[in-house]
């Protein structure tokens, strides 16, 4: 008796050290400080379907001719889409969309005593996403355009709001980012010579969207994020030359060769993000 006599004060004590740390923290704010997260996220190409394929038949490094046949008429008539072609005449099959992944480390500081929170990240991500253009012949014959993100490094800020308890964050997001773009060329016209250039190459480009987090524990949350990016894309040609075609072949009338690329100078996507984040 004499024991839990001597021992009670020194629990009730020690509960109150133990009632009034929890308190302390619980009054410290969520979004505060450094984190680390990784995403999964459904990533989509933008509409292309006023992409086509540009020609320079002169080869003055301006694209802005049109490809004629002896008889005067455009070879490209039977047009263009967005897509793989699924025959050597119009028809095209959609864009690749697939799920993405990104991890990022970042920092977040809580404005004074209000709502408000400013953050820093550092991201480095594998996308999704795969764009087709291809223009049609009246030969007939099918040329494709193919890029695809492989990889990106990417810095934002972030500007929200945690309202209330300061559990949920809502925030906007942009920044500036680094791509390296893949990309191909196919044709079904076997008689030309085609020569690619620049077939993977780095880019700059940059990146708006917003979101929120929710914290399940102090060091746990998970969030949603849309995130629309928008990558430099100009600098991938295709040169035509003769290869065992004759002469009178509309890619060689005016100046024995044409260059091609894509009217689109931007790689854009969308991406709709889940993540789940780890704060210290």
């Amino acid at each position: 008796m004499a024991f839990i006599t001597k021992v009670a004060p020194v629990i009730s004590v020690a509960a109150l050290a133990v009632s009034s740390a929890a308190f302390a923290q619980d009054g410290e704010p969520y979004f505060d400080g450094p984190y680390i997260s990784g995403t999964i996220g459904l990533e989509t190409v933008k509409d292309g379907g006023g992409d086509r394929i540009i020609f320079d038949t002169d080869q003055d490094g301006t694209f802005n001719d049109d490809v004629l046949t002896v008889a005067d008429a455009d070879a490209f008539s039977p047009g263009f889409c967005a897509g793989r072609p699924i025959a050597a005449t119009p028809g095209c099959r959609g864009n690749t969309d697939n799920e993405g992944y990104s991890v990022r480390v970042g920092y977040d500081q809580q404005m004074g005593d209000g709502p408000f929170v400013a953050g820093v990240l550092i991201e480095g991500a594998k996308p999704g996403v795969e764009e087709f253009t291809t223009g049609f012949s009246t030969t007939p014959a099918s040329y494709t355009f193919q890029r695809e993100l492989d990889w990106t490094i990417n810095a934002r800020a972030r500007l929200g709001v945690a309202p209330g308890a300061g559990r949920v964050l809502f925030y906007g997001t942009g920044g500036v980012g680094y791509a390296r773009i893949e990309r191909a060329f196919t044709t079904s016209n076997g008689a030309n010579s085609f020569t690619p250039s620049d077939n993977n190459d780095w880019q700059f480009g940059w990146q708006a969207g917003g979101g929120a987090e929710i914290m399940l524990t102090r060091n746990l949350g998970i969030g949603l994020e849309y995130l629309f990016s928008s990558y430099n894309d100009d600098e991938y040609t295709v040169a035509v030359g003769q290869g065992t075609a004759p002469d009178t072949n509309p890619f060689l009338l005016e100046s024995g060769g044409t260059d091609l690329r894509l009217s689109n100078d931007r790689f854009d996507y969308h991406a709709l993000r889940a993540s789940v984040n780890l704060r210290f």
